[in-house]
């Protein structure tokens, strides 16, 4: 296990470039909202590949706390889970990793609530991106002893610390009880007697039960029963909840984790995925058949009475064959013991697909009313394109430990808030608001800057795109008509700016076309009369600089040309199919191709009717070289010059001012993606930018010299991780947009 200082969880006040958000709001899963029980307004949000983040009262927003996380650590944007210190109010834990295969795990630790972090390195991975990921919370301090922190990982057991997370040693008397749980599960499968786990092997106990502890879900809470506190030993009532249906699946220590046992009673029909501790010593678990998101058959809300050692069923509407969903998250006031609320997953209604909603309850589950069965109302205004999408994915909901009527519910695109949930007391509808201002988690696939209109037209993965007329508002409304799931490629006329194509997935639910253009530069869109193929989808557009030629390669298909807006379609003749075209900026019959893999350059000067190959002197070598959705490995054409290109590989940045004769430039060892931007004053050379390594130095750089010379125009603090694309702005410069991998888009502008 390692240690180690790392960067700032704020923005730096010394870096060449100011960095900001490109305002959507949210855009992706917020899986986890974490309310400090002692500390009025401190609270944290954490999201599945997006990093995590601190709430900022003063300036009413979310502030990013992990954008130093750096490419080579970039599978730690993705958070497990967080806990804060109860009895801290700036101590919190981020437990950060994206995917479990990645086999790298790390717990960054703040003691100045968010703002700085230390990181241990840890031997057990996380997945903050797979299934189970907002169950929770995994992870926990001892509210009797700030020192001791549980950690419920996937596959490895539960972990527990004794030094504010600088070292971690892994419970085995809780992975003896867990292994012997499952023995005896498959023992009564098979009719057999169960093995002793003690009896058997570390590789045994590892492999053999593995089927048995759905590996890769693990122990998905813990808990602590405060009241059972001895002095610095810490609280000795400690309860685990572990991923596992029809066996033992709720555990519990009464003597501060030195043994454990199974909790006798628990429900074992499904599987525990959420659970909260109430003032009166009573604990509240969700269950369901799957960790979620996939679907769920069964589920419901149970109480357990410390006390009385008692489990009741309080599960408000309960499903049956004809409605098949779960339950996955409750909140419990800690103002109120009973006063409640829990969620549900995949909920059918009769003339509806799903009709998830919140119930609640003011007298301990006795009695619950829906939320939004009640009248509850939405306000959109913060994130206007929510509008086109229902709520859905409510894996966390919380009740604020210092105001009862304020409450929030985590969704696949951020999250909702009412500051009057008492309303229901009153007969009267609650009204709901967006809460995710200063979460961005979108994955920008495609970035275009036209020369004139807009500030920046996007193509974002599962919401589609937006155009942006100012960078610091949500756009007024999606790319929704026709409405997309992703967004792949989108590019305009060079000449003709307000002619704009773009062609992605149409979205799930929705019919049309997989390719729609705009005339008014991205503000309305409209479909072709018809589409080359009717299976085609994805993949790459190019417009001529006039706008009179498109060319799409939808995924896997051949290159198609049309010449009258999508009337009609032909197939490009001499080009392989897949491959990625571009227009040349200035000449409206010439488009490119390249096929780096066998080193050849594919152009057409009969605006796409054919192409004719040539070799640009060297391939790509190795299989390794980067995400396939990025910017590396693509040939790119110069605006305002005809036949200028420039081919940003993997490994190397190469330069063909006549397109033929290119020429390996100095300095850049990597490159992970590439773009143009308006020229420095007193140049007639657009500005260059890319993201990947200069001389060794890994970050954001422009090159103001036609690549004779570039500076880092990011600092340690703003890396987002894992970066597809860059492109500058032609209409101011120095402005430089950037789309990150679940942190939305970012644009900069010099100091």
């Amino acid at each position: 296990m390692t240690n180690a200082a790392c960067g700032q969880g704020k923005d730096s006040a010394d870096g060449p470039y100011v960095w900001k958000n490109v305002q959507i709001v949210g855009g992706g899963f917020c899986d986890g909202i974490i309310f400090h029980p002692k500390a009025r307004d401190v609270r944290y949000a954490r999201t599945d590949m997006g990093g995590a983040y601190r709430w900022d009262r003063k300036a009413d927003r979310w502030v990013p706390m992990l954008d130093f996380i750096s490419y080579a650590d970039n599978n730690l944007v993705g958070v497990e889970s967080i806990a804060v210190d109860p009895n801290d109010r700036n101590t919190v834990y981020v437990d950060c990793g994206t995917y479990t295969s990645s086999g790298n795990g790390a717990i960054f630790y703040s003691h100045d609530g968010g703002r700085t972090f230390g990181r241990t390195d840890v031997p057990f991975s996380m997945g903050g991106n797979e299934n189970g990921r907002g169950n929770g919370e995994r992870m926990a301090v001892d509210p009797n002893n700030s020192d001791i922190i549980y950690v419920g990982t996937r596959q490895a057991g539960l972990w527990r610390s004794t030094d504010k997370a600088r070292s971690f040693e892994r419970v085995e008397s809780f992975q003896q009880v867990l292994d012997a749980a499952a023995a005896e599960e498959s023992a009564r499968q098979q009719g057999t007697q169960p093995v002793n786990a003690g009896q058997q092997n570390p590789m045994q106990r590892m492999g053999g039960m593995q089927r048995f502890r759905n590996p890769g879900v693990g122990v998905v809470f813990v808990l602590y029963d405060e009241a059972s506190g001895k002095g610095k030993e810490g609280s000795q009532t400690i309860f685990a909840g572990y991923s596992a249906m029809n066996r033992a699946n709720m555990f519990v220590s009464h003597d501060g984790g030195r043994s454990w046992a199974v909790m006798e009673g628990a429900p074992r029909q499904y599987i525990p995925n959420h659970a909260v501790m109430s003032s009166d010593r009573c604990m509240y678990v969700t269950y369901s058949t799957n960790p979620g998101p996939q679907t769920m058959t069964d589920g419901g809300v149970w109480k357990y009475d410390i006390a009385a050692d008692k489990w009741t069923d309080i599960t408000p509407d309960k499903p049956d064959q004809e409605r098949r969903f779960g339950y996955v998250s409750v909140s419990v006031d800690l103002k109120n013991p009973k006063h409640l609320i829990a969620s549900t997953f995949g909920r059918p209604m009769s003339g509806q697909s799903s009709a998830e909603d919140i119930f609640r309850s003011t007298d301990g589950g006795m009695t619950w009313k829906g939320v939004f069965a009640e009248g509850g109302r939405y306000d959109e205004s913060k994130a206007p394109y929510v509008i086109h999408t229902g709520i859905h994915w409510l894996f966390d909901i919380e009740i604020d430990p210092f105001n009862s009527d304020h409450a929030m519910f985590t969704t696949g695109y951020g999250g909702w808030e009412t500051y009057n949930l008492g309303n229901m007391d009153k007969g009267q509808p609650t009204l709901w608001t967006v809460m995710s201002t200063g979460i961005e988690e979108t994955v920008p696939l495609e970035l275009y800057s036209p020369n004139k209109g807009a500030w920046l037209i996007s193509g974002i993965g599962d919401y589609g795109g937006f155009t942006h007329w100012d960078l610091d508002k949500p756009a007024p409304d999606s790319h929704h008509d026709p409405r997309f799931g992703n967004t792949n490629g989108v590019t305009g006329a060079e000449l003709k700016p307000e002619l704009v194509v773009r062609v992605g997935t149409v979205h799930g639910g929705y019919s049309g076309k997989a390719i729609s253009y705009s005339l008014d530069g991205g503000d309305t869109w409209a479909e072709p009369e018809t589409v080359p193929n009717e299976r085609g989808r994805n993949g790459h557009i190019a417009v001529s600089s006039t706008g009179n030629t498109w060319v799409w390669t939808p995924d896997r298909m051949p290159v198609y040309y049309t010449g009258d807006m999508g009337r009609t379609w032909n197939v490009s003749e001499g080009i392989p199919n897949g491959l990625r075209v571009i227009a040349d900026r200035v000449n409206p019959a010439r488009f490119y191709a390249l096929d780096i893999r066998q080193g050849l350059l594919y152009e057409s000067r009969d605006g796409a009717r054919t192409f004719q190959s040539r070799s640009i002197g060297f391939q790509a070598e190795g299989r390794n070289r980067g995400d396939s959705r990025g910017g590396q490995d693509r040939v790119y054409c110069a605006p305002g010059r005809e036949n200028d290109l420039w081919i940003a590989a993997f490994d190397g940045l190469y330069h063909a001012s006549d397109g033929v004769s290119f020429r390996r430039q100095q300095h850049v060892d990597e490159m992970h993606a590439f773009g143009f931007g308006a020229p420095a004053p007193g140049s007639d050379y657009p500005a260059l930018y890319m993201v990947g390594n200069v001389d060794g130095v890994r970050g954001f750089f422009r090159s103001d010299d036609c690549a004779e010379s570039w500076v880092r125009i990011n600092d340690d603090n703003h890396q987002y991780g894992l970066v597809l694309h860059i492109t500058g702005d032609p209409k101011k410069y120095g402005r430089v947009y950037v789309g990150t991998h679940g942190r939305g888009a970012v644009y900069g502008d010099p100091r």
